[in-house]
């Protein structure tokens, strides 16, 4: 199993910033894709940006310019950096993690974390 631990989330003003971080751990034997969604109420969840093992990007245009995707290999650890941040921002935001769990099989696994809310308010 695998656990995924979000982090970061919070109460910012229209133009502020805030950095989201994910942590995972458990039966890790190569993380090939992390990733961050969002899903805003009433709505279903939706890409935000997606980082490779290799550190190659995805981000959905809205926040182009705004955020920046990051990981620490290392560490199992993926951050969202979230600049200029609008209202239609706020949603919860989920980590996600493409994990193969063992070195002798090429089989993958998707997790997702609990979420962290952030809320872009004057």
């Amino acid at each position: 199993q695998v656990q995924l631990v979000e982090s970061g989330g919070g109460l910012v003003q229209p133009g502020g910033s805030l950095r989201l971080s994910c942590v995972a751990s458990g039966s890790i034997f190569r993380i090939n894709v992390m990733g961050w969604y969002y899903q805003a109420p009433g709505k279903q969840r939706e890409l935000v940006a997606t980082i490779t093992s290799g550190g190659s990007t995805n981000y959905v245009d809205s926040v182009k310019g705004r955020f920046t995707i990051s990981r620490d290999n290392a560490k199992n650890t993926v951050y969202l950096q979230m600049n200029s941040l609008k209202p239609e921002d706020t949603a919860v935001y989920y980590c996600n993690a493409v994990v193969q769990t063992h070195s002798w099989s090429r089989t993958t696994y998707t997790y997702w974390g609990q979420g962290t809310q952030v809320t872009v308010s004057s």
